[in-house]
């Protein structure tokens, strides 16, 4: 069953980077991320206040939000720390490099993953899953070499340029490695406390330090104006970014309860929810019209079939 339901985490996923890619075309980097991770806080206090209103009956559904102990919310506000610092590199990189690129590329995360997987947790994957494992991330190291390549021949053109682009280079880097290390430690959490408690909980301290950040970033502009709020981060693109925060909502839901599963192992359900990839790739090649479509396609029908071997292994 958590197989299924990271296959689900990855769908979601998938649209998810669609409604980024959307979202920023138009609006800043810390905008977009303040405004969805407040929808996202409005959407879970739903179901938090109905479990204190109303627990006998939330307690019968999926979504009964149980209470946590001073050390469960202090090891949560470590989370969102760590969530939120991925999300500002991979917005940024989102912003300025294709998605096609950017899917992909975060796709490797689940190579890092399955290392600390394997050395920190102990486990071990059976023949069709090494299969499996190895081809989706085999494909995405061999389509970033490829772009790699790409990237060294057009910086001859333009020096100032291609000093532009490492720096967004660098910080999906550091997005991927931070993301990876969520992982872990989302299964870590997962062992020990309840999922929609750490969803919840997590995402209402993303919030709030999401809220600081845009202050002191737009520090300038409200000592100008002392009109200016939240409300104008939404005058363009609302509705992708409402989706932002539906989608992301929805995969950490299914994400979180995929780990709670006593024989769910990370490299897996990491593997399989980057699979999402796949969808971002699609849009920016039959929406976006981006270019040098072959090597990302080659790329794609590696991951596919890579999940499909951790679908049936």
């Amino acid at each position: 069953m958590w197989v299924v339901l990271a296959f689900i985490s990855a769908l979601c996923l998938g649209f998810y980077d669609i409604s980024k890619k959307i979202a920023l075309r138009d609006n800043a980097v810390v905008d977009v991320l303040t405004l969805s991770v407040i929808i996202s806080s409005l959407l879970l206090s739903v179901p938090l206040l109905l479990s204190y209103a109303c627990p006998s009956m939330m307690q019968q559904t999926l979504f009964y939000v149980p209470t946590m102990s001073l050390k469960g919310h202090l090891l949560t506000v470590l989370k969102s720390a760590i969530v939120l610092s991925s999300w500002i590199f991979a917005y940024i990189s989102l912003k300025h490099l294709p998605i096609s690129v950017v899917s992909p590329m975060q796709a490797t995360r689940p190579m890092w993953t399955l290392i600390g997987a394997l050395l920190i947790f102990n486990e071990r994957l059976n023949g069709l899953q090494w299969i499996g494992v190895l081809l989706a991330i085999g494909s995405i190291l061999l389509f970033s070499f490829r772009m790699t390549k790409h990237s060294s021949i057009d910086r001859k053109s333009s020096i100032v340029q291609s000093s532009i682009n490492n720096r967004y280079y660098a910080a999906l880097a550091l997005a991927i490695i931070l993301g990876a290390c969520s992982g872990l430690y989302d299964k870590y959490l997962m062992r020990r406390f309840d999922h929609n408690a750490v969803q919840v909980y997590y995402t209402f301290y993303q919030a709030l330090m999401m809220i600081i950040t845009w202050a002191i970033v737009n520090r300038h502009q409200l000592s100008i104006n002392r009109q200016s709020s939240l409300v104008q981060l939404s005058i363009k693109n609302v509705g992708a970014i409402v989706l932002i925060s539906l989608f992301l909502v929805m995969s950490d839901n299914v994400y979180m309860l995929a780990l709670s599963y006593p024989d769910s192992m990370i490299a897996i359900v990491s593997t399989i929810r980057r699979g999402g990839a796949v969808i971002g790739f699609a849009y920016g090649l039959l929406f976006l019209k981006e270019q040098d479509p072959l090597p990302k396609m080659l790329c794609m029908a590696g991951i596919c079939a890579g999940l499909l071997c951790l679908a049936f292994a």
